[in-house]
C-alpha cells in the first residue's frame, strides 16, 4: 500500500466539552468512504447582498477513522507493518497532533489499569511481534529483542528507562557515520526483553519519570515528544540468514 501512509483520527468530545457544544456538527463523514474527511463553517463574510450558508473543506487520507472507532481498528491498519518488522524492515509509527488530541491514548492506552480493549498500538504492537516471533521459532527463527524509551523536552534528551535516582549520560542525535544519514543516541538505555510483559513494565517506568502538566483538555498532558523503539535482531542458523531492525 506504499511506504508512506497517512491516517486521521477524530477522538470523541470529553464531558466538559459535551456541555459546550452539541456534538460535532463542523465534522462530516462521508458514508460509505473511509478515506475523505469534510470540515464546514459559516462564511461570515459578505459580499454586496451575497451570502453563503457555508464553507466546505475536503480532505482525503489513506483512512479516517471517527470518533467511535476503537482502538482495534487503527491497529488492524498497521498490523501488516508491524509485521515487516520481522522481516527486517524498520517500519516508524508517528503520532502528530496539537495537545490533547489523543495522541498517548492512541499510541499507549490509558493509565492502568484500563480495560485490554482500550491498549494502545505500542502495546498491541508488542504483542503482536512476540506472538510472530513464537509462530517463526517453529520454522528455525530466533529473535532477540531490546527497548528503549526517550523524551524530547525543552530541545533535550532524556532517558525514560534510567533507575530511580540513576543520572545518565547527557544525550544528543548523532549520526550513524560519516555520509550515512541513520542517527542514532549513543548511551541511550536499551534493555533485553522476552515478553510482552516486561515491555509493559518499562512502559509504565517510562510513564512516570514523563514531564506532564495540567491543561484546559486534559488532568495529565505530555508535554514532550517521546520515542519507543524496539530493536530486533533475528537468525536462521541453518540457512545462515539473519536480520535486523527497529520499530
Amino acid at each position: 500500500q506504499g511506504n508512506i501512509r497517512v491516517f486521521c483520527r477524530v477522538r470523541p468530545l470529553l464531558p466538559e466539552e459535551r456541555e459546550r457544544q452539541r456534538g460535532l456538527p463542523h465534522l462530516h463523514f462521508p458514508p460509505q468512504d473511509n478515506h475523505s474527511l469534510v470540515l464546514t463553517r459559516p462564511d461570515d463574510s459578505q459580499v454586496g447582498r451575497e451570502r453563503r450558508a457555508e464553507l466546505r473543506y475536503d480532505f482525503s487520507f489513506d483512512r479516517v477513522f471517527p470518533p467511535a472507532a476503537s482502538q482495534q481498528e487503527i491497529f488492524q491498519e498497521i498490523q501488516l507493518l508491524v509485521q515487516s518488522a520481522l522481516d527486517g524492515y524498520p517500519v516508524c509509527i508517528f503520532a502528530y497532533g496539537q495537545t490533547g488530541s489523543g495522541k498517548t491514548f492512541t499510541m499507549e492506552g490509558p493509565e492502568p489499569p484500563g480495560p485490554p480493549e482500550s491498549r494502545g498500538m505500542i502495546p498491541r504492537a508488542v504483542r503482536h511481534l512476540f506472538l510472530g516471533a513464537r509462530d517463526l521459532a517453529g520454522k528455525g527463527w530466533q529473535y532477540h529483542f531490546s527497548a528503549s524509551f526517550l523524551e524530547i523536552y525543552n530541545e533535550s534528551l532524556r532517558d525514560l528507562l534510567l533507575g530511580k535516582g540513576e543520572r545518565g549520560s547527557d544525550l544528543e542525535i548523532r549520526r550513524m557515520g560519516p555520509g550515512s544519514d541513520e542517527l542514532h543516541v549513543p548511551n541511550l538505555t536499551w534493555v533485553p526483553v522476552e515478553s510482552e510483559e516486561q515491555v509493559l513494565e518499562l512502559l509504565l517506568r517510562a510513564s512516570s519519570q514523563r514531564s506532564v502538566a495540567r491543561t484546559g483538555l486534559n488532568e495529565r498532558s505530555s508535554r514532550s515528544h517521546s520515542v519507543f523503539q524496539l530493536r530486533i535482531r533475528g537468525q536462521h542458523a541453518a540457512r545462515e540468514l539473519h536480520c535486523a531492525c527497529e520499530i
